[in-house]
């Protein structure tokens, strides 16, 4: 029973560390217009720092342009100033009632600087796995001593563990290679 609860509790981690390789990758511009980019700014609404997507609609209808509508009109400044703040290189222009946001294409520079720091996401992210995986053969070793498990019992679950560590360690460089070809395309 301790076996099943460490084996769960070990790929709840290391899928908790997938999804934060994931959601880092898709924080990353990559010259395709994404409501990712903006939806998590922090906007100044009446003196609380808001989440943009509580406080308006986010929508890309061109590949390249994401239109953010407030409900609110008188909230457009406190968006302008936050998109200005984030530095995510893009410069906001508004009518009143909309936000455009006009994604221009990365330079190369930028495109293999991107890539440089997707790989460093995705090597941390690994090295996060490896960690939750040191962790959980401590908890076996630490078992093995109290007697709750045979010495057979711990490798057998060692190898279990190395099997899951080998699977999320595979996701993340599959993700990885994705938003590389993904940041390549234009």
């Amino acid at each position: 029973m301790e076996l099943k609860k460490l084996f769960r509790e070990t790929e709840e981690e290391m899928k908790k560390a997938l999804l934060a390789v994931e959601r880092e990758f898709s924080e990353l511009r990559t010259g395709r217009a994404n409501p990712k980019i903006v939806e998590g700014l922090r906007i100044n609404y009446y003196g609380t720092p808001t989440l943009l997507k509580e406080i308006a609609s986010i929508s890309v209808p061109e590949a390249r342009l994401i239109l953010i509508h407030p409900w609110d009109p008188n909230v457009i400044k406190d968006i302008e100033k936050a998109i200005f703040e984030s530095n995510i290189g893009i410069t906001p222009s508004n009518d009143g009632k909309v936000i455009r946001l006009v994604v221009p294409p990365l330079s190369a520079e930028r495109r293999e600087e991107l890539i440089k720091l997707a790989r460093k996401i995705a090597e941390e992210g690994r090295v996060s796995v490896r960690t939750i995986r040191k962790e959980a053969n401590q908890k076996l070793k630490d078992l093995e001593k109290e007697r709750k498990i045979s010495e057979d019992e711990r490798f057998k679950a060692q190898e279990e563990i190395q099997k899951l560590t080998d699977k999320y360690i595979e996701e993340i460089n599959k993700v990885l290679e994705t938003k590389e070809k993904e940041l390549q395309q234009f």
